[in-house]
């Protein structure tokens, strides 16, 4: 192959895809080249959405066992894993076959195969194929982070990729990280039917969560079953029993203790996924944590090589990055653009979802700025009181002075969703006022929303 373009995006995924498209959108010729023979990315082949078509599968589950009878239903409930996980396969297999689609509609050149940078202006595939282009980004995404000692098999000791396709429910997992990925896979086996144990490094789980939500959070999950380890480590894992058996000790020193458990998950975070593609070799700069150095366009220090998404500073998020693809792309094209990472929502599609926006209550007073605070509990709205969804509440934290939302945290139904509100808000340099003074409608769950908002000033009616 040998073949001209304006843009050479390497890697599919959410970032690389979106701007692949957008490039096209805007008139260049577009190729993006992708090693895993299906585009969409971690994301959406191994990550959130296998993962969020398991949740919504096992809450089905759950819902059907414990919760239908309040309703009036009567069922005898039966799990089929195997129609499950086929489901699962065929909403990623459906999807990725609407990125192909996509990829035609716009004209954009899709390549299978490994891509490496041999200079500025060429990207050669599988060793052989080399491609002319004006410029390279890279969207290579992120890798799952190894746990010394711990060797992961994708059998007995998984990570996220062979959490989502074991083919019978553990007796006991184990899940190691107490983040998001580790609690929705940990949700999901729980649901099922596995005995599930978090072992957090940390004395909190959520990572950056809000403290208060986070407390939060951990009560409600141990009160669904989930057992948490906080301020522990595992150390080493032997194999060779029935069971795969964790040495876990302290994380501030003490003596070992023995974990077993049928199946562990590995899920202490992600790095950038940068090899093979040869950038020591043009001398493309990275920074201490391997994360590929750009400027406020998205170009590396080597002029006509770009990078976005995980392999950058910034939230390892999906929607972060396709929102780098479409800034880096516009900016190739002379226009002005621009991405807040202080404003990039993060959400845990647990039951309840966490989501949260802006500053945590921890963050906002260790900077000094002088803040207030208005809760409302999902308890007292009358939607999550019809649809039996109570858990949770929805925190807005706004400066004393001028009322601006420097922060929003939702723990509760739909939060996911219900945090977009907020990040628009935020957006435009809005104040709780400006939440409040919006009319909202009844019965829904934003008005949870709305009434934290009032209680900002002191003025919430519902509670």
């Amino acid at each position: 192959m040998s073949e001209n373009f304006d843009l050479v995006v390497i890697g599919g995924g959410p970032g690389g895809y979106v701007a692949a498209i957008r490039a096209a959108q805007l008139g260049m010729k577009v190729a993006c080249v992708e090693k895993r023979g299906s585009l969409g990315g971690t994301c959406l082949n191994v990550g959130c959405i296998p993962s969020k078509a398991l949740l919504e599968s096992s809450e089905k589950f759950e819902d059907a066992s414990h919760n239908f009878a309040a309703h009036g239903i009567k069922a005898k409930i039966e799990l089929d894993l195997a129609t499950m996980l086929a489901r699962k396969d065929k909403v990623v297999l459906d999807l990725t076959k609407g990125i192909e689609g996509l990829f035609k509609k716009n004209k954009v050149t899709y390549i299978v195969g490994t891509a490496a940078i041999k200079a500025a202006g060429e990207v050669v595939v599988d060793g052989k194929d080399t491609l002319k282009t004006q410029r390279i980004l890279i969207a290579t995404g992120s890798d799952v982070m190894k746990l010394p000692n711990v060797e992961i098999d994708e059998k007995r000791i998984v990570s996220s990729t062979g959490a989502l396709t074991l083919d019978k429910v553990p007796n006991h997992l184990i899940v190691v990280g107490g983040g998001v990925i580790g609690l929705e896979l940990g949700s999901v086996w729980r649901r099922l039917g596995a005995k599930v144990t978090v072992v957090e490094f940390l004395d909190s789980i959520g990572g950056l969560m809000d403290a208060e939500v986070a407390k939060q959070f951990q009560r409600i999950l141990e009160k669904q079953g989930i057992n948490f380890m906080l301020g522990s480590k595992v150390t080493a894992a032997d194999t060779k029993g029935k069971n795969v058996t964790l040495t876990v000790e302290p994380a501030k020193g003490g003596d070992s203790s023995k974990l077993e458990g049928d199946v562990v998950l590995v899920s202490i975070g992600r790095k950038p996924y940068t090899d093979g593609l040869g950038l020591d070799k043009v001398g493309v700069k990275l920074d201490n944590r391997g994360r590929i150095e750009v400027g406020s366009h998205f170009e590396t220090n080597i002029s006509g090589i770009y990078a976005i998404g995980d392999v950058i500073a910034g939230p390892m998020l999906a929607h972060k990055a396709e929102e780098d693809g479409v800034a880096a792309v516009e900016a190739m094209a002379g226009q002005k653009t621009h991405v807040d990472y202080n404003l990039v929502p993060s959400v845990v599609y647990t039951w309840p979802e966490v989501a949260s926006v802006g500053k945590t209550e921890e963050e906002i007073k260790k900077s000094g700025i002088s803040y207030k605070i208005g809760k409302f509990p999902f308890m007292a709205n009358s939607r999550g009181r019809a649809v039996g969804q109570t858990d949770g509440f929805v925190k807005i934290i706004a400066d004393t002075t001028t009322d601006r939302v420097l922060g929003v945290h939702i723990i509760g139904p739909h939060a996911g969703t219900l945090i977009a509100e907020a990040v628009t808000v935020m957006e435009f340099g809005g104040s709780s006022e400006d939440i409040f003074r919006t009319c909202h409608a009844h019965p829904t769950l934003n008005e949870a929303v709305k009434e934290a908002a009032l209680a900002v000033l002191g003025r919430a009616v519902h509670v």
